[in-house]
């Protein structure tokens, strides 16, 4: 019985829809492999044979969002000297927020990702504002957003951690919440069974504990990392790339670089996703396209002034969708086609 292309590759998460969609590039001779590591014009990546290194060159598009990052499958040209990556397979998910520069640019960060693990450290005060940022960006990349309270060994007080842990999940609705310390190794066991398995992203400022974290899960010394500044408990950017790590249970984590700003990219339902009870409240307004600002019939606003809803929730919605609407309307429509569902064809 012949040996699936991608046979060696399923811890990495190849599975046989992938099997039937490579099989034009394997007719080609070429190989599947995934991409844990991208650096200037070159990537490593996972093959049946182990790690690769490979030529991007073929698959760097000008387009932000058709280049080649983290998680993704591509078919490799694993006997040439150089080796190169031909072409991506399709994206099923992609995570992509809004470029640092002011331009109209989407960044993609990673592909494939079955679980956004948001990692917000209880070393500081909670924002739960970007919290809800972060989990808009998780649910708009298609994945199954998780957060993770990290450091919770600096709340010894159990009465406030649990307190901590209700305020998140009262802004995080649908999202399990695990307050983990990763020195003291609480928690990981029950994030580990959340994500085991697929492939999952952590998300989070610098400082909150990512490399860590997958150090914990991985049972490894695979990430390295800093102290945090005492003096205002910021970290520094320990992760300056993205890189693929497996996990002892099965499946795969990456690790992402510390983000200091969370610009959304196109995420009208990742933020209807994050408010799903606003959004669920607007249904019973009077008028269909109530701003839920001063309008008669409001069921948004009676629920402000009943207590149902916090006036914090509601100003944080305001202000997503805000950003979103004017990220939208700066970027020309057709260039904000899905990330995650490029596929590129194989060079001739």
């Amino acid at each position: 019985m012949p040996v699936p292309p991608g046979g060696g590759l399923t811890r990495w998460g190849w599975d046989p829809d992938r099997d039937a969609e490579f099989a034009p590039y394997a007719a080609q001779g070429l190989v599947p492999g995934r991409v844990i590591r991208v650096d200037r014009g070159r990537c490593d990546l996972v093959t049946g044979d182990g790690v690769v290194h490979a030529d991007t060159a073929y698959v760097t598009p000008h387009d932000p969002l058709r280049v080649i990052c983290t998680g993704d499958w591509a078919a490799v040209d694993a006997a040439g000297d150089p080796r190169f990556v031909r072409t991506l397979l399709r994206r099923r998910t992609a995570f992509v927020r809004s470029a640092s520069s002011k331009r109209s640019e989407g960044q993609i960060l990673a592909a494939n990702v079955d679980h956004a693990v948001v990692a917000v450290s209880l070393a500081a005060e909670l924002d739960l504002g970007r919290v809800e940022r972060l989990l808009a960006l998780g649910w708009e990349s298609g994945a199954q957003p998780v957060i993770a309270l990290t450091k919770a060994d600096l709340v010894p007080d159990p009465a406030v951690l649990a307190h901590l842990v209700q305020d998140v999940e009262a802004a995080a609705p649908g999202v399990p919440v695990v307050a983990v310390s990763a020195e003291a190794g609480t928690g990981v066991d029950v994030l580990s069974a959340l994500v085991g398995g697929g492939t999952s992203a952590l998300l989070g400022s610098s400082g909150a504990g990512k490399s860590t974290l997958v150090n914990a899960l991985s049972g490894t010394r695979a990430m390295q990392v800093q102290a945090v500044r005492d003096v205002d408990g910021k970290g520094r950017h320990t992760t300056t790339t993205r890189n693929l790590i497996p996990l002892p249970g099965g499946g795969v984590v990456i690790d992402t670089p510390g983000l200091r700003g969370v610009g959304l990219w196109d995420a009208e339902a990742g933020v209807g996703q994050v408010f799903a009870e606003i959004e669920g409240l607007a249904e019973a307004c009077r008028f269909q396209d109530c701003a839920h600002t001063a309008e008669p019939g409001c069921a948004v606003l009676a629920a402000v002034d009943d207590g149902t809803l916090s006036f914090r929730r509601l100003e944080s919605y305001r202000k997503l969708q805000r950003e979103n609407r004017y990220i939208v309307a700066k970027t020309d429509a057709g260039a904000r086609c899905p990330a995650r569902r490029i596929s590129c064809p194989v060079p001739p």
